[in-house]
């Protein structure tokens, strides 16, 4: 399986900034542009239809979308959207959601509710009119959505960390992405956890790509990278923390951490994540010091690394940096 190399993109930008790095970074030979999904930014589809446009080449979608806030036709909605828009270059991202409490979402039997989403987009897309009767969700006899699709299977990706939803994924999903890890320990986690969902179906745990992507600040000034990053693994440390088995973060640092990015002091959080943790959870330094974190997830057996927000000190300049200093030094190296 060929290593492959995405862009995360937070969706907190202007008309116009989307095509613009989404330019950039096909140019300089990213494979995948991802949008994420998160609580309270702008709804994926809008940057992924401006990426759409000014591309001919990467994969899109968004990492990831939730059946809690987003019924499974409208998921197969937008991702129809994407993929007409790109020709046939759109992925499906299902997870479950983070955050949903702050909006009065509940998100009950999460599993199954992953499964039948991923189950019913497909049913739609693929043009059955059969109907659907499942624990969560139902699509009477008949429905069938009324405009054309590109393609009625889009590879999916399924997000998850825990041991349920990385079976899921290898029951029935093209990948895994494992967001908010830099961690090479996490890939054996991983696998062994997506063969508990292959094996019993006939698949190989080795089909399933597994995805590993973080925070990312590269920039030829290492150490203001790195504290900039320390600030931002800051904010969710108390979540991805408890996530990997792996980590070992003691509980109590955690703890100092999560206390002062509640009263808002974010930096002084960011000042306490020392190099061992900060280097769990995140990209950050140089372009020598973010392609050698990024080469170690590489020989673990990542299958892409995703490379997130926000990039560098600016933008644009991360993008850049990392497509013309980081990029080569791994495609050098990558099978």
């Amino acid at each position: 399986m060929r290593v492959e190399f995405g862009l995360g993109v937070q969706s907190d930008k202007r008309p116009g900034d989307y095509a613009r790095l989404a330019r950039v970074a096909e140019s300089h030979g990213f494979d995948v542009l991802t949008v994420f999904g998160d609580l309270m930014f702008q709804p994926p589809i809008f940057p992924l239809l401006e990426m759409a446009g000014a591309t001919t080449r990467v994969r899109l979608g968004a990492a990831c979308l939730n059946p809690y806030s987003m019924a499974p036709y409208e998921i197969a909605g937008q991702v129809a959207a994407l993929d007409l828009a790109s020709n046939g270059r759109a992925y499906l991202g299902l997870a479950r959601g983070t955050w949903l409490g702050a909006v009065g979402i509940d998100q009950p039997r999460p599993v199954a509710a992953l499964a039948e989403a991923a189950e019913v987009v497909y049913h739609l897309l693929g043009g059955r009119t059969d109907g659907f009767d499942g624990k969560v969700f139902h699509l009477a006899a008949g429905t069938a959505l009324r405009y054309p699709v590109q393609r009625p299977d889009p590879p999916l990706l399924i997000g998850a960390w825990g041991p349920r939803g990385a079976a899921l994924a290898g029951r029935i999903a093209a990948e895994i992405k494992v967001g908010g890890s830099a961690n090479p320990a996490m890939v054996v986690v991983v696998r062994d956890r997506l063969r508990a969902g292959a094996e019993p179906v006939g698949r190989s745990a080795d089909d399933v790509r597994i995805v590993l992507g973080a925070v990312t600040v590269v920039d030829r000034d290492g150490a203001a990278a790195r504290a900039k990053a320390r600030t931002e693994v800051a904010m969710y440390l108390a979540v991805v923390a408890e996530l990997d088995p792996t980590a070992g973060v003691p509980a109590d640092l955690v703890n100092r951490v999560a206390e002062l990015v509640d009263r808002g002091e974010h930096e002084a959080a960011g000042r306490l994540v020392p190099d061992d943790v900060l280097d769990l959870f995140a990209f950050s330094g140089t372009p020598e010091q973010v392609a050698a974190q990024a080469q170690k997830l590489i020989d673990a057996g990542v299958g892409r690394v995703e490379f997130g927000t926000p990039h560098g000190l600016t933008d644009d300049g991360g993008v850049e940096l990392l497509g013309s200093a980081v990029l080569p030094l791994l495609r050098r190296e990558a099978p």
